[in-house]
């Protein structure tokens, strides 16, 4: 996966397959940032992470089932 500086986007297409690998793991680390947030009080940091999550692992779920 191309590396992505803030601010910058990727001209090419993604590659078969890649979609669904960037959603998993859009969608486990967004689950870790959300642990991370919520044991530190940061309650709706840790809700909008989650918000997230979910919709990265439909993403991935669309994605695979396309």
């Amino acid at each position: 996966m191309p590396r992505i500086r803030p601010g910058k986007s990727v001209e090419s297409e993604p590659k078969e397959g890649e979609k669904v690998a960037t959603a998993a793991y859009v969608a486990a680390l967004t689950a870790d940032l959300a642990a991370l947030a919520r044991k530190q009080k940061l309650d709706t940091l840790g809700y909008l992470l989650d918000m997230a999550r979910l919709e990265a692992e439909s993403s991935a779920r669309d994605e695979a089932g396309a």
